[in-house]
């Protein structure tokens, strides 16, 4: 009998030695906005590092800070800096939120393509989503009621909206809600009356962006500083970065990692310089 324990314990030896070892695991989770490029970065990087084990996963803003004070994730990706509030659980909780801005980006208006409307100013919109103009027949467009389309209350992309062009007035009770970029977007383009915002990364020809104060939004006018809805993008760690965390951040900061983040549509930090 203790000869067979000895074989069989000598054969799990063995199997470990030919058996690679379990993926090391990190779990990122927050921004749908950000979400685009933690996820293609972590495509790349797996297939670099086939020990690497990356999930990434989306919720908004708010949902991954506190996954991460809850110590229930290891990168927090958002749109928006992290509030007072959640400062203050870090602490009570021992997290050491550690900010990481990884991209810049733009906050683009956008209507359903039947909408005669190309330009507008950061006011009328403001007014538009806190409901006193409600008809596009009031802007020169063709009679018709405006449906507003917002980010939910947990988004980054709501926050920062609601701070850089609502000045921190609420959105009109009936708005629709919506819980991702790409559900805004779906939304506008099969509403004609609609209008709303998402990030640059989900532009596209089935929604039509609108110049804000006479300017575009794109990567050149968001660099240039001339756009008037522009924000940086943040991966909020606990604690400096390290390990794999650090190496996966370190990816995205480097000139392969922003090329991945312009091919999404956002703007590289390189790009500021």
């Amino acid at each position: 009998m203790k000869k067979l324990g000895m074989l069989a314990l000598t054969g799990i030896l063995g199997l470990g030695l030919i058996i690679p070892c379990y993926a090391e695991k990190i779990v990122v989770e927050g921004s749908t906005t950000v979400l685009p490029i933690a996820q293609k970065a972590a495509e790349v990087y797996m297939d670099r590092n086939p020990q690497a084990n990356i999930s990434v996963r989306g919720g908004g803003s708010g949902v991954g800070i506190s996954s991460l004070l809850d110590k229930n994730c290891d990168i927090a990706n958002s749109s928006r800096p992290i509030k007072d509030t959640e400062l203050d659980k870090a602490v009570t909780n021992g997290v050491d939120a550690t900010v990481n801005i990884v991209a810049m980006d733009g906050l683009a208006v956008i209507v359903n393509p039947a909408n005669s409307i190309s330009k507008l100013s950061k006011k009328q919109v403001r007014d538009i989503f806190m409901g006193s103009i409600s008809n596009w027949s009031q802007l020169g467009g063709s009679d018709e009621k405006i449906v507003v389309v917002s980010r939910d209350t947990s988004s980054g992309t709501f926050e920062a909206f609601l701070t850089l062009v609502l000045n921190g007035n609420k959105t009109r009770s009936d708005a629709l809600m919506q819980a991702s970029n790409q559900a805004v977007a779906t939304t506008i383009s099969g509403t004609p009356g609609a209008i709303g915002y998402v990030g640059l990364g989900f532009i596209s020809s089935s929604v039509k962006a609108i110049e804000i104060d006479g300017v575009m939004p794109s990567k050149e006018t968001v660099v240039s500083g001339k756009y008037p809805i522009t924000r940086p993008l943040f991966m909020y760690t606990d604690g400096k970065p390290k390990g794999m965390v650090k190496e996966y951040i370190d990816f995205i900061l480097s000139d392969e990692g922003q090329k991945l983040v312009e091919d999404e549509g956002f703007v590289g930090l390189k790009e500021k310089k």
